[in-house]
């Protein structure tokens, strides 16, 4: 490839078996890739595709917010695209969901005037409609990060199930090794949601499988629980939805003369 330009990839979960064929095709291709995963057989797969893949993990600074780490991983993709070379970018998952540095960077790109794009991935929530069997156009979905909800209270429809984002690093900015959650972030979570579905409304506890041979990690608890329950950093809470709301018998009617002409 010849030519300063960026693509910026996800890899979804489960090692390779996620990956499209687009982004596997600019993976081999680029002059240079530069990736972010969360487990080493991704990591490993990704070095023996490219044999320069470099991680971008070293960006992090123990007891540093994240977003200085996200400010070096975008300046570094950008120098090897600015010095000329194609250059790809892969991150887990969908690389434009809850991930700052693939976005930023291609925004970044095009505006300095290098040609870039992001690619459409297999993403956490593709992974969790199909492990707990739920279809997000029968009630609709809502997503929030978790501590965005928290800190910015909204009105939300409890008629829809409610997708929150790492729920166990609420309020957590800076970079630590180690999966501990923040239990306290999580007991105001819990006040916060029984508010509106009661203490013993049941919600799920959620991560991706990241290996073939493994299930993923669905662990139902009531609200009353939840600060206990056994859960990561990254992991996901699903609350399901309440039942659905009456029908507009007037709007009904509107629709089915218009539908009958």
């Amino acid at each position: 490839m010849n030519g300063g330009q960026l693509t910026v990839v996800g890899t979804g979960y489960n090692v390779a078996g996620q990956v499209t064929p687009e982004a596997l095709g600019w993976i081999t291709t680029a002059d240079r890739l530069f990736y972010l995963v969360t487990d080493a057989a991704t990591s490993a797969w990704l070095k023996s595709l490219h044999s320069r893949a470099e991680s971008l993990h070293d960006c992090y600074r123990v007891g540093e917010p994240g977003i200085e780490a996200y400010e070096r991983m975008v300046e570094r993709m950008l120098s090897a695209v600015r010095a000329g070379h194609a250059t790809c970018a892969a991150f887990s998952g969908h690389p434009a969901i809850h991930v700052p540095p693939g976005l930023e960077s291609v925004r970044r790109a095009r505006r300095e005037g290098f040609p870039a794009r992001l690619l459409p991935a297999i993403s956490f929530e593709d992974c969790l409609f199909a492990d707990l069997g739920f279809d997000p156009g029968a009630s609709g979905r809502l997503m929030y990060d978790a501590t965005d909800f928290l800190v910015r209270p909204r009105s939300f429809d409890t008629t829809a199930a409610l997708i929150l984002l790492q729920v166990g690093a609420i309020a957590l900015s800076d970079f630590a090794f180690g999966d501990e959650p923040n239990r306290t972030g999580l007991r105001v979570l819990a006040e916060v949601l029984a508010g509106h579905y009661g203490w013993d409304y049941r919600v799920a506890l959620y991560r991706a499988s990241q290996l073939p041979m493994f299930a993923p990690a669905v662990d139902w608890v009531a609200l009353g629980e939840l600060a206990a329950a056994p859960l990561s950093v990254v992991s996901t809470l699903f609350v399901p939805p309440l039942p659905t709301r009456a029908v507009d018998a007037e709007i009904l009617g509107r629709l089915r003369e218009t539908a009958a002409r």
